[in-house]
């Protein structure tokens, strides 16, 4: 594989990268399983599985300025009091000093647009790779390449650490750019980092961290090519991407299991109704799929195989 070329500077302007090119299967398949597998009561609660289908994209809210381009919208799955998984979370991350996080006591708040509250950030925040999680907000702070959890209680960074050898701002990227170098995310198995280095060559390389401290307990590279993809997000130790950020009919196109450390292609039917898709993680308590689509706060159900 032959090693990344240098990123061109991104401007709020979009980038243009080329995308990786996926053969596709029928749609008909992921219909079938869907039908045959899914459609039995109790599903919702049966655990964990692998991803067999996604719906259509229910909107939320609409960002107001241009600074709500691209963002990051979140619930904590796992909240610490006084919090619950009412509150819901968003950083519209337009700008070069992007430090504000707007907290809502529920989903509806945000669709009218009135913060509860706005937390001030000690760091500015890079990208749109930011998670709540147990009471944090865990965040790439700008220009580095570092993780940190920001208190949602005490207000105060409690932990922040270094990626070895992880690009950022602009080295590795999703496809549409935006600085996309280190993202975030949480699953039912915990946190984890999704990122490349020099070493991997451009490949996605995924870390799990200890919440708390933020050490890296385990790290899995991937042979799937960062900048080829638009977005990733993991479910049940899965990592899973997207084919396109643009294309209004779009696929989840691989999977990569960490439990047995190999990855597949894969062609679930994936809808980018706005056709700019800067940010998209998985809720575990939820089960559904938080994204941000040109303005846009959606969400997508999706149906997992039984365990």
């Amino acid at each position: 594989v032959p090693a990344a070329a240098a990123a061109p500077r991104w401007e709020p302007q979009p980038v243009r990268y080329r995308e990786l090119q996926s053969e596709r299967s029928e749609v008909s398949v992921s219909r079938l399983l869907e039908e045959t597998a899914l459609g039995r009561p109790g599903q919702e609660d049966s655990g964990c599985g692998q991803l067999l289908w996604v719906g259509e994209p229910v909107v939320f809210g609409r960002a107001d300025s241009i600074a709500g381009k691209y963002g990051v919208w979140m619930k904590d799955p796992e909240p610490v009091p006084p919090f619950s998984r009412d509150n819901t979370w968003r950083v519209d991350t337009v700008g070069t000093e992007v430090r504000q996080l707007f907290q809502y006591e529920e989903a509806e708040q945000l669709a009218r647009g009135y913060p509860a509250k706005v937390h001030i950030l000690p760091r500015p925040l890079e990208s749109t790779g930011a998670v709540i999680y147990r009471g944090g907000l865990f965040f790439q702070p700008r220009h580095s390449r570092s993780v940190a959890r920001y208190d949602l209680r005490g207000e105060t960074i409690t932990a922040e650490r270094e990626i070895p050898g992880a690009g950022y701002h602009g080295q590795y990227p999703y496809s549409w750019g935006g600085y996309t170098d280190i993202d975030l995310a949480v699953d039912e198995m915990g946190l984890w980092v999704i990122y490349s280095t020099e070493k991997a060559r451009g490949a996605i390389v995924l870390s799990k961290l200890d919440p708390e401290t933020l050490e890296i307990r385990r790290t899995w590279e991937t042979n799937i090519r960062k900048r080829g993809v638009a977005n990733s997000f993991l479910i049940c130790g899965t990592l899973y991407t997207v084919s396109s950020y643009s294309a209004p009919n779009a696929t989840i196109n691989f999977a990569y299991d960490t439990a047995t450390g190999t990855s597949r292609a894969l062609s679930i039917p994936f809808e980018n109704r706005f056709r700019y898709l800067s940010m998209l993680d998985y809720n575990p308590a939820e089960r559904q799929l938080f994204a941000w689509d040109s303005f846009n706060m959606v969400t997508y159900p999706v149906r997992l195989s039984r365990p």
